[in-house]
């Protein structure tokens, strides 16, 4: 490391007034060795961060976006079932047919993708989360209607729920559970 011109004398020799001048001199290239290992541990874990981004396969990721938008709703009321499945263009695949029930949870991405990792357990080939969630069922009233004109019935319930999870992500909503079997 270079240091200034003015701490060197004519023959480039690290040059100070006093004992005080030297110790704060160190201290100063200490701190910037301090700094630049900081900077190279957070550019790792930045590195990390989007190695585990882009090794999720791009149909997980897919499907895990289509599972938020189907089934993910914090602040969500039973009165709000038929604005909400119109609002997300909620219908059975690949139709404009009226899906006869959709769950709404409410929670965040966040508190859902946890079941897939810690807090959930195997249910089948699905997982079931250790916790009960608040959930919307919106059930259709109408049947054989088509979009936009489906009608639902929304109900509250607090229930665990089993979810599919795949790479650690959710992407299907298989049931809420009422009873567990021991």
């Amino acid at each position: 490391m270079a240091f200034p011109l003015c701490c060197r004398d004519k023959r480039s020799k690290f040059k100070t007034n006093s004992i005080n001048e030297s110790a704060v001199y160190t201290e100063v290239i200490v701190s910037v060795f301090v700094i630049q290992g900081i900077m190279q541990i957070t550019f790792a874990c930045l590195l990390l961060l989007c190695a585990t981004v882009l090794s999720q396969d791009a149909s997980v990721s897919q499907r895990y976006r289509k599972f938020i938008e189907q089934h993910i709703k914090g602040e969500m009321s039973a009165d709000r079932c038929d604005d909400e499945i119109r609002n997300r263009g909620i219908s059975k695949t690949n139709s404009n047919e009226c899906k006869e029930t959709n769950t709404f949870i409410q929670a965040t991405t966040k508190l859902v993708r946890a079941i897939c990792e810690r807090a959930g357990e195997p249910y089948g080939d699905m997982t079931k989360s250790l916790q009960p969630f608040s959930i919307v069922v919106c059930t259709l009233r109408n049947q054989d209607a088509r979009q936009p004109r489906c009608q639902y019935r929304g109900r509250r319930y607090t229930r665990r729920i089993a979810i599919k999870c795949e790479q650690g992500f959710p992407v299907h909503f298989e049931r809420d559970i009422v009873h567990f079997e021991n």
